[in-house]
């Protein structure tokens, strides 16, 4: 792969979770390029250019994250605050895509600067509806700043 030309990073350490997210993409029409990664050791490794990234140029970011928080290593949380903290990354969105429905995750995710918390839905229907739209707006309709 071409690590140059990704447009979405999807990080997501369950494989059942990932499978469907993926699927659901791809059935909703999604063309753009995803690069999946299993843990939030791997997805700093990837924007920062290191390990098995080192090769690629850092100056080409996705155009959206998706970030699931409760992961081995590192966590979600650690993961957005460290790209939201970085001058040069923080205007990637980051829509948060996790089973938490919890407050506290909820408020320290708005509070480090994620740009949208999804609860993923129980339902099939109802997760591909969802994964549809948040390809629709963020892929389509929402205009980044240039990076």
């Amino acid at each position: 792969m071409d690590y140059d030309d990704v447009e979405i990073l999807f990080v997501e350490d369950n494989i059942d979770d990932s499978t469907l997210t993926i699927r659901a993409l791809i059935k909703s029409g999604f063309t753009n390029k995803l690069h999946h990664v299993k843990d939030g050791v791997e997805a700093l490794d990837y924007i920062y250019g290191k390990g098995i990234y080192a090769s690629w140029n850092i100056k080409k970011h996705p155009k959206l994250i998706l970030l699931d928080l409760k992961m081995p290593k590192v966590s979600g949380i650690q993961v957005l605050e460290k790209i939201k903290s970085d001058p040069d990354l923080k205007s990637i969105p980051v829509v948060i895509l996790t089973s938490s429905k919890e407050d506290p995750d909820i408020e320290k995710c708005y509070s480090l600067g994620a740009n949208s918390y999804i609860v993923k839905p129980v339902d099939a229907n109802n997760f591909f509806n969802a994964i549809k739209e948040i390809q629709m707006y963020w892929m389509i309709l929402s205009q980044p700043p240039h990076l």
